[in-house]
């Protein structure tokens, strides 16, 4: 799971640069540097605390299918709620945060979540950005790419600096990369000739479908753990005491996809 969780990263990471830096370069940017940049700075702490929260919770379990089944489900929750936030938006009460302390901490959170869930937590930056600074769907976007850049770009360095780069196919790597670059400029001309109620009526299938997937990789990775389960300790130690007399081994009784990415 590090090794998707590395992936999904460095292409959100991608996507974000690119869709930051030509609204920069174009004007065209709806960020609010006042309100976003305490959030940024709060989501690259959180970033880094995202990480090590994923590579506590992955300590607790043997079975890496188990700690995707943790994430789908974490994934799942939030995106219910924030698909029936956005179908109730209209009639909650909004505020308009400014006070810096109290976008840091937010911002800490998102970055908490955008990192341990390894998918930039966009549509729940969405609906945080809504209800606390009272942010149209298109102005709400454009700061959660901000805060996304941040999180993400320091929670790469931190993985980079710490030595903890998964093994992973560069090929993959570089494909995704351009896939969510291309992705991000797809969604720049789709935003364009879009109004406000249309994205929300495509931010609202888009969350149907996240549910969707969710639910499967949830029940996935529950079956693939029970049909592999995960060694037993003594089992683990004969394994090592194996190992340490120079002899390979092949377990083909567990399922070890924690170290085949």
């Amino acid at each position: 799971m590090s090794a998707i969780s590395f992936l999904s990263g460095c292409t959100v990471l991608a996507m974000s640069l690119y869709s930051v830096g030509r609204g920069k370069i174009s004007g065209t940017s709806m960020a609010d540097m006042t309100t976003g940049t305490p959030l940024a700075i709060g989501a690259a702490v959180g970033g880094v605390a995202g990480k090590y929260m994923f590579q506590g919770i992955k300590g607790l379990f043997p079975d890496s299918n188990t700690v995707g089944a943790v994430q789908a489900a974490c994934l799942l929750i939030l995106t219910v709620g924030t698909l029936i936030y956005t179908i109730k938006k209209e009639q909650i009460n909004t505020y308009h945060l400014k006070n810096v302390p109290v976008c840091l901490i937010i911002g800490f959170i998102l970055g908490v979540l955008s990192s341990f869930l390894g998918i930039g937590g966009g549509p729940i930056n969405l609906v945080i950005l809504y209800f606390f600074f009272s942010m149209t769907t298109k102005a709400a976007a454009a700061n959660s790419l901000y805060i996304i850049l941040f999180s993400q770009a320091t929670s790469l360095v931190s993985t980079i600096v710490t030595g903890t780069v998964p093994a992973v196919n560069w090929g993959i790597l570089a494909g995704m990369i351009i896939c969510g670059i291309l992705g991000g400029m797809a969604g720049r001309v789709f935003n364009r000739k879009m109004d406000e109620k249309m994205v929300d009526k495509l931010f609202m299938v888009l969350m149907i479908v996240i549910i969707l997937i969710n639910i499967y990789n949830v029940f996935r990775a529950l079956g693939a753990s029970d049909a592999c389960p995960a060694p037993t300790a003594a089992e683990r130690r004969r394994e090592s005491a194996i190992a340490g007399r120079g002899c390979g081994i092949m377990r083909s009784n567990f399922n070890l996809t924690s170290t085949s990415y």
